[in-house]
């Protein structure tokens, strides 16, 4: 499901009209009646509820008359208030507010303080306030009346029905301008916008209903711009594929986990099993040789491989060729293998000469701190990387602040001037390619903010990357069943007590009702 911005929005709006011959008025009467279908699905015996309407001069003010128009032909109490005056409303809207008129509905004008001061209590008193002052063309913050009525509105308890996007947010930008309408329903057209579903604008959002009013999905494909969206659980679904009855392990890929040190065995342990969870033939962990027998007792079901190892127990960068030279089909590279002079060598020496998948994680990415220049990924050899926010700000020299109010744009640069794939973890993780796609996960909760999960999720695409060899898959399902396996994990543990061991444990789960399937009862 593709994420648009305001230029996008009005070119998908203009070839629907321009090109495939729906007039815009059709799309404006189709957008009302969706936004009343999603109020009475909504709102429990929405009919006997009072209704007042909040419109705009512009097409949004428009979408609200015919919200109106279609409560008032079903019988419901509804008053329609114009923020401005009616010689101010052009275009379909017009045409709109005179049905109103013809039909003797009473709209309301509301052009300036005194006049909201006088109607605000019947506003504000109703059982529900639909929103249709600014739509996706809001250009700045809002000032004046419009924020006096936002502000209002904001301090009232009545539920608001946000049409298309809530009033104050601009439809191109995740962060928040000024006032803003916190709307408990948002109803939008065709397709959600960047502040539908990143924060902190997505926090105004309430729940987010997108409705289809004609415009083909073959245009919205076709939009010119930056590519942005969302990862579902149809599109999903499709990487997963039964398995042939003929299966063997060897045609599910082979793993080799690189990773632990003294202290840290627990995350490539993590890593291995993910991998294994997640349908990888075979694994096999390669760590120091001193922490080779932790591991090995640690697991039954992945292999080890001893490594060289340095005296304060970090992987030597002798350990190299043996990495290299080993039978696997990826490397997951980095989990607890330590922060030294010989474990950066060693990664760096990985990455440049490698000459299958690497994903890196964790410590292989703090071997490239201050060094980003040799972080490349190749055409025949895709490079991973997996940072967590504070990983993305040290790699790039700048804020956390930074990366976390831009994390589209760091992580679709990253990606493209680097050759890199890069799954930038956190709230809505963003997943992006060489080629400049961008894809938002939705799955997950705060619970999964605890140590090991990253190590997870790493081993889960190692396993992933084998099965499906397309590593932009592999990234977009594994943070799809990751965030899917930590909300199952919290509905059983609750969001304080899960740990990142839960999530491994729900990994089966989360396949079987990501393909709809259901776990035999014991």
């Amino acid at each position: 499901m593709r994420v648009l911005n305001t230029a996008q929005m009005r070119d998908a709006d203009r070839r629907t009209t321009d090109d495939v011959g729906i007039p815009s008025i059709v799309l404006m009467e189709n957008a009302g009646r969706q936004v009343v279908t999603a109020i009475e699905a909504t709102f429990e015996d929405a009919s006997a509820l009072t209704y007042a309407v909040l419109c705009g001069k512009g097409q949004n003010g428009g979408d609200g008359f015919v919200v109106a128009r279609v409560l008032r032909e079903r019988g419901v109490d509804v008053a329609v208030y114009l923020v401005g005056t009616g010689a101010d409303v052009r275009g379909d809207a017009r045409t709109n507010l005179q049905v109103l008129s013809n039909l003797s509905v009473d709209v309301v004008e509301i052009a300036d303080a005194a006049a909201w001061e006088l109607h605000a209590p019947a506003v504000l008193g109703a059982d529900v306030v639909v929103d249709a002052l600014f739509g996706t063309g809001l250009r700045g913050p809002l000032s004046g009346l419009v924020e006096s009525i936002v502000e209002d509105l904001n301090a009232s308890d009545a539920p608001v029905v946000a049409v298309d996007l809530p009033s104050g947010l601009d439809a191109s930008e995740a962060a928040v301008p000024g006032p803003a309408v916190d709307a408990t329903l948002t109803v939008t057209f065709g397709a959600p916008k960047i502040p539908h579903v990143l924060p902190p604008a997505e926090d105004h959002v309430g729940s987010l209903v997108i409705a289809d009013i004609g415009i083909p999905r073959s245009v919205i494909q076709q939009l010119d711009g930056p590519w942005l969206e969302l990862l579902t659980k149809d599109a999903m679904r499709r990487h997963v594929t039964p398995r042939p009855a003929e299966s063997q392990k060897g045609d599910y890929g082979r793993v080799l986990v690189v990773g632990g040190s003294t202290g840290k065995t627990g995350a490539a342990w993590l890593a291995a099993i993910a991998a294994l969870r997640s349908g990888a033939g075979l694994v096999t962990v390669a760590t120091p040789r001193s922490c080779q027998p932790v591991l090995a007792s640690l697991g039954a079901e992945y292999m080890t491989l001893a490594l060289e190892e340095t005296a304060d127990g970090h992987v030597a960068f002798e350990a190299v060729d043996a990495v290299l030279e080993f039978d696997a089909d990826v490397i997951v590279l980095g989990p607890g293998l330590g922060r030294s002079p010989s474990a950066a060598a060693f990664v760096h020496a990985v990455v440049e000469r490698a000459g299958i998948p690497v994903i890196l994680d964790a410590d292989a990415l703090y071997a490239f701190t201050g060094e980003t220049d040799r972080l490349q990924g190749r055409d025949d050899v895709p490079v991973v990387i997996t940072p967590h926010p504070g990983e993305m700000a040290r790699l790039l020299g700048v804020s956390i602040d930074k990366v976390q109010a831009r994390r589209v744009e760091i992580t679709r640069d990253l990606a493209t001037s680097r050759h890199l794939h890069v799954v930038l973890k956190g709230h809505r993780t963003v997943v992006a390619g060489p080629d400049g796609r961008v894809s938002l996960n939705m799955t997950g909760n705060p619970g999964m903010a605890t140590g090991g999960t990253g190590d997870v999720l790493a081993g889960m695409i190692g396993a992933w990357c084998a099965q499906l060899l397309d590593a932009s898959a592999a990234c977009q399902l594994s943070v799809y069943v990751h965030g899917l396996a930590g909300d199952l994990a919290a509905a059983d543990e609750g969001e304080v007590s899960m740990i990142a061991g839960d999530i491994v444990d729900r990994l089966g789960d989360a396949v079987l009702e990501l393909t709809a399937q259901k776990r035999a009862d014991a």
